[in-house]
């Protein structure tokens, strides 16, 4: 595994605006959710989301092949040097999409061979939406996406850095959703997509299905 870009890549005024400030939010809400003291990050990027769960208690060690990155540990994802349930939580943030899809499964039983609680991941999903808002008077707001009519998948080209993406032909959302679940072989408590950031999916995975995932995360849209 070679790495795709460069450090430059990551600066915050190309890399980190607005709608992905709203993605990073949800990294670090479902990972709290799992209450954890200890958590792999593959892939860290500019390193925000360890950032932000420092002061919170929780104990971030990550992951990249790129030691310009300055990760915890220079190793692929696809043989992670840990024991089994080494980590509370593992989490890989818009990166299986870096790799073949079939390698994203390799590291997707990796993430989850490795973390005693659950796996949180994000990847690209190229189903057009557009975020709404309603406001319901002694209700309060509620947000939904609403998705483009029609909507015929188109072919993937790789743009030198994602090898696949949700929606592209071949690999729609049930169908990667299956793929995701079977490798992981943890129960999937929920996907969806950020209502300020709708190109932005997340799957979270948790290996004991009575830990109360069955509500949906502050936060999230339904899709229309």
């Amino acid at each position: 595994m070679k790495k795709q870009v460069d450090k430059s890549h990551y600066r915050f005024s190309r890399y980190l605006h607005k709608r992905r400030w709203a993605s990073i939010w949800h990294q670090v809400d479902e990972v709290l959710q799992f209450e954890p003291a200890r958590v792999l990050e593959i892939g860290p990027g500019a390193g925000i989301f360890k950032a932000v769960c420092t002061p919170l208690g929780v104990n971030v060690e990550t992951v990249d092949v790129d030691p310009e990155l300055e990760p915890d540990h220079v190793c692929s994802v696809l043989d992670l040097p840990f024991a089994d349930a080494s980590f509370d939580v593992s989490c890989a943030f818009q990166m299986l999409e870096h790799i073949p899809f079939e390698d994203s499964l390799k590291a997707i039983a990796e993430l989850a061979r490795v973390a005693s609680k659950g796996v949180v991941v994000s990847l690209p999903d190229a189903d057009p939406a557009w975020p709404q808002m309603l406001t319901v008077p002694g209700v309060g707001k509620r947000a939904f996406l609403l998705r483009r009519p029609f909507f015929k998948p188109r072919d993937h080209r790789f743009n030198g850095e994602h090898y696949w993406e949700i929606n592209k032909r071949g690999y729609g959302l049930e169908h990667v959703t299956s793929r995701l679940v079977s490798a992981a072989g943890l129960d999937l408590a929920r996907t969806y997509r950020v209502e300020e950031f709708p190109y932005h999916r997340f799957f979270v995975f948790a290996r004991d299905p009575s830990s109360g995932w069955s509500s949906q995360s502050a936060g999230t849209a339904t899709e229309a």
